[in-house]
């Protein structure tokens, strides 16, 4: 089968075409899925830049996220046959091959069925940050009816479907972006209210918003400077939720003073520590998120799709940064 290996640790050219044999079913609970997207994400670019997360893995197959069809299951598979649409996040990480290929192999209560109306290429943008965004604000920060959320980094990927979670839980969102084209796309999202940071003050303006008291949840989609700035802004006995390391220079005094609730949220963790319970709830928040997809109530963006054999030119890009929505790569 086609497939774009990971050769080596370094760069986008790295990655090169090659050939392998395809995947054989290993245990009764797989199915075999014929791949016809694969999500791109951050994670795939640091793992090709800094190392898998297991030894001796190269060459390797990245890309957790995966729509297709199944065409083989496992003696014990119940909930699939050959022909259903599926998707799913799993693999890319260096144990098991990841999406970046034709075929793939995954445990049937990881995959869910594909919602109706929902082509493959946004089916497979949508996994990980869907997880993600889910995660840090049902699962981490307890979103509640009537509660501001402040998201930075709002109109990428789990970004812009954070906002979009977050009103659809009744909550009032605060969007905070680079540009104005990033502004409306946003307010189109829901966003109640939008913050440019490069040309607004920040916290002047969640200061204003929120009447000084701050909002009830932020989510950090940006990194360690944006963190320790939304301290401040979180109101007392708020959450705080953060994708990233927060870095070894955090002053943690103020937090403690606000009495904060700091949450870390990291979706692979299911994969790397091997925690079937933990990867059965990810597979239903896929489940309840594709029924928002199917109702047109959640939309994923995608804002460009490459074919399989342009994997490293689409990591070049989305190492540039400043993404819109989500990069997919086509596999014909």
């Amino acid at each position: 089968m086609h497939a774009m290996l990971m050769t080596a640790v370094g760069g986008p050219e790295v990655l090169q075409p090659g050939e392998i044999p395809e995947p054989r079913i290993e245990h009764p609970n797989q199915v075999k899925v014929r791949l016809h997207a694969a999500g791109l994400n951050p994670v795939d670019t640091k793992l090709r830049a800094r190392g898998l997360f297991f030894a001796d893995a190269l060459p390797a197959i990245l890309g957790l996220d995966g729509a297709g069809e199944v065409v083989e299951t496992g003696g014990a598979v119940t909930r699939f046959r050959p022909g259903d649409r599926v998707w799913f996040c799993n693999g890319g990480l260096g144990r098991e091959p990841g999406c970046y290929a034709q075929y793939t192999l995954v445990d049937e209560d990881v995959a869910q069925p594909l919602p109706e109306g929902i082509d493959y290429p946004q089916a497979a943008a949508a996994p990980l940050v869907l997880i993600t965004a889910w995660e840090a604000l049902y699962d981490r920060a307890c979103m509640e009816p009537d509660k501001t959320v402040l998201i930075h980094g709002a109109a990428g990927g789990v970004g812009h479907v954070a906002v979009q979670l977050a009103k659809l839980a009744g909550c009032r969102v605060l969007a905070n972006v680079s540009d104005e084209a990033k502004a409306g796309f946003v307010r189109d999202l829901g966003a109640d209210e939008v913050i440019r940071y490069r040309d607004q003050d920040l916290a002047g303006a969640v200061t204003e918003l929120t009447g000084g008291r701050g909002a009830d949840i932020v989510l950090d989609c940006v990194g360690p400077r944006v963190f320790r700035a939304s301290i401040p802004l979180t109101a007392h006995y708020g959450d705080l939720v953060t994708l990233l390391d927060p870095g070894p220079d955090t002053e943690w005094k103020e937090a403690r003073n606000r009495n904060l609730r700091i949450g870390f949220e990291l979706m692979l963790t299911p994969l790397l520590q091997d925690l079937p319970g933990a990867r059965a709830h990810q597979g239903d928040i896929l489940r309840r998120c594709g029924e928002h997809l199917a109702q047109g109530s959640l939309r994923i963006e995608v804002s460009r799709t490459y074919p399989l054999v342009e994997a490293a030119q689409a990591h070049r890009d989305l190492e540039a940064g400043h993404t819109l929505g989500k990069r997919v790569l086509r596999i014909d």
